[in-house]
C-alpha cells in the first residue's frame, strides 16, 4: 500500500490526537473557561494558537526537516543534544509523564476513597499498575493505532462528547444552576484574555511533545505498507492536521463546560475541581464515575505515547541499555515522581516550561520558513542564543532571582508584562544573524 484512504487518514489522525490529549488537556481548558467567564472564547482563541495551531505546525516542521535533531543541529551540534535532551526529560519522566498517573488517579481513585483514609498507599499502588501497564502497551510502538486509535479513544471521545452535550441540554432546558453567560473574568482575563489563553496553552505541553511524537506516527504510518519517504512525510502532516481539528473541537467544548460553572464552583483552585462540580450537577454520583473513565483513557494514552517517544530517543543516545530497558526506567522515574503529588508537579512545570517553551516556537516557525531563510546559516545560531537568554532571564525575574541592571533592562522589553519578553529579543537575535551572513559574503 503507498496510499493511504480516508479511514486510514482519520486514524492516524485519532493515534496522533490520543497521544497529545493527556492530563493537561483535560485540565486547563476548563479552568480557563472557568476563570476568563464572559472573555471565556477570547481566552479561547489565545489557547486554541498556543495548545493546537502551534503543536500541528510543530508536526508540520520536524517532518519536514528530517526530524527533530537535523532541525535543532542547524543551531549547532551540542545545542542539539542539550535541548533534545532536556525537551526529553521535560515531556517525559520529570514532568509530563508522571502528571498522567497523578491526574487521573486524582479522578478514578481519589472520589471514591472514604474520607480520612490515607492516599499514600492507594497513589503508590494505583501508579504501580497504571505506569506497568503503559509500560508493556509500549514495547511495540509501532502497534499504538490497534491500541490507541481503534480501541480508547473513541470511548474517550465518546464520554467527552456525553459531558458536553448533558451541558447543553442543561442550558436549553432553563437549569438555573448553569451559567451560560460566563462569571466575570478573573485575574489577568479581564485585560488581556488572548494573551493569557495563549499563556495557559503551554500547560498542555503539546508544542514539546509535536516536536516527537511526528516519528512515533511515521512508524505507525510504515506499520500500514507505506514505504516511500515522501509518503510517510506526507500522510504525518495529514494526521497532524486531523489530529488538530480534534483537538480544536474537544477542546472547545471543554471551555464551554467550565464557562458554565460560575455558579457551580466559582472558587474552584483548577481544572479538576470544575469538572468534578459540573459532573456531579449534571450526572450526580454516575458522572464522577463518567470523569473517572474519561481522565484514565487519557491520561493513559498520552503516558504510552510519551514512553514510546522518550524510549527510542534514549535507545539511539545511549544504545546499551536499549528501548525496552529505557522504557522500564522511565517507568519507575515517573512512579516516584508522581507520588509527589499533582500540586507539586505543576508547581514545578510552569517556570522550566516557560524557559524552554520558546526555543520550541522559535524552532518551528525557522524550520517553516527555512525555504526563504535557509541561506542565511546565522539566523538559527543567533536567534537561539538570545531567544534562550532572555527566556531564562524572564522566568528567573518571575520568580523572585533579580540581577542587578540585567532584570531592570529586561522589563524594560516591549510586551514584557504580557509574557513575551523573548520576542523582541530574538527577532533582534535573528537579525544580528542575517546581517553578519550579509557582512561576510561582502568580504568575500
Amino acid at each position: 500500500m503507498e496510499k493511504f484512504n480516508l479511514k486510514n487518514k482519520v486514524l492516524m489522525g485519532i493515534t496522533l490526537f490520543s497521544m497529545f490529549f493527556g492530563a493537561g488537556n483535560l485540565i486547563f481548558p476548563p479552568f480557563l473557561g472557568a476563570q476568563a467567564g464572559t472573555h471565556a472564547w477570547i481566552a479561547f482563541l489565545g489557547f486554541a494558537v498556543s495548545a493546537v495551531g502551534i503543536p500541528v505546525l510543530g508536526v508540520i516542521a520536524v517532518t519536514v526537516s528530517g526530524g527533530l535533531e537535523k532541525l535543532a543541529s542547524r543551531v549547532h551540534p551540542k545545542f542539539a543534544f542539550g535541548y533534545i535532551l532536556l525537551l526529553y526529560l521535560a515531556i517525559g519522566p520529570c514532568l509530563a509523564i508522571p502528571r498522567t498517573a497523578s491526574t487521573s488517579f486524582s479522578m478514578a481513585v481519589l472520589p471514591f476513597m472514604p474520607e480520612g483514609v490515607s492516599a499514600s498507599l492507594p497513589q503508590l499502588l494505583y501508579s504501580l499498575v497504571f505506569f506497568s501497564l503503559a509500560a508493556v502497551v509500549a514495547m511495540h510502538p509501532e502497534k499504538l493505532t490497534e491500541y490507541l486509535g481503534k480501541r480508547l479513544t473513541p470511548v474517550l471521545l465518546l464520554l467527552i462528547v456525553v459531558l458536553f452535550g448533558a451541558s447543553v441540554i442543561g442550558v436549553i432546558r432553563g437549569n438555573n444552576i448553569l451559567d451560560s453567560t460566563g462569571a466575570s473574568p478573573a485575574g489577568l482575563y479581564q485585560q488581556g484574555a488572548a494573551v493569557q489563553g495563549f499563556l495557559d496553552g503551554y500547560q498542555t505541553m503539546d508544542t514539546l511533545a509535536a516536536l516527537n511524537f511526528g516519528m512515533i506516527v511515521a512508524l505507525n504510518i510504515q506499520a500500514k505498507g507505506i514505504k516511500k519517504e515522501k509518503t510517510v512525510v506526507k500522510e504525518t502532516i495529514s494526521a497532524g492536521w486531523i489530529a488538530g481539528i480534534f483537538l480544536l473541537v474537544v477542546y472547545a467544548m471543554l471551555n464551554y463546560v467550565g464557562k458554565l460553572s460560575g455558579i457551580v464552583c466559582p472558587d474552584a483552585a483548577n481544572g479538576t475541581e470544575v469538572l468534578v462540580s459540573m459532573a456531579d450537577v449534571l450526572f450526580g454520583r454516575m458522572g464522577t464515575m463518567i470523569l473517572a473513565v474519561i481522565f484514565v483513557i487519557a491520561c493513559f494514552n498520552t503516558c504510552v505515547g510519551l514512553f514510546s517517544c522518550c524510549g527510542k530517543y534514549f535507545a539511539e543516545v545511549f544504545p546499551k541499555t536499549g528501548y525496552m530497558g529505557w522504557v522500564l526506567i522511565f517507568a519507575f522515574v515517573s512512579m516516584v515522581i508522581a507520588n509527589v503529588g499533582l500540586d507539586q508537579i505543576l508547581k514545578f512545570s510552569v517556570p522550566v516550561l516557560n524557559a524552554i517553551y520558546p526555543m520550541a516556537i522559535l524552532l518551528i516557525l525557522l524550520a517553516l520558513l527555512h525555504p526563504w531563510i535557509g541561506r542565511f546559516q546565522r539566523i538559527y545560531p543567533w536567534s537561539a542564543v538570545f531567544c534562550g537568554i532572555s527566556s531564562i532571564l524572564t522566568v528567573m525575574d518571575q520568580h523572585g532571582i533579580i540581577l542587578p541592571g540585567i532584570t531592570l533592562l529586561i522589563r524594560k522589553i516591549p510586551a514584557y508584562e504580557a509574557g513575551f519578553g523573548w520576542l523582541i529579543p530574538t527577532l533582534a537575535g535573528a537579525a544580528a544573524g542575517i546581517l553578519i551572513d550579509l557582512i561576510k559574503r561582502e568580504k568575500q
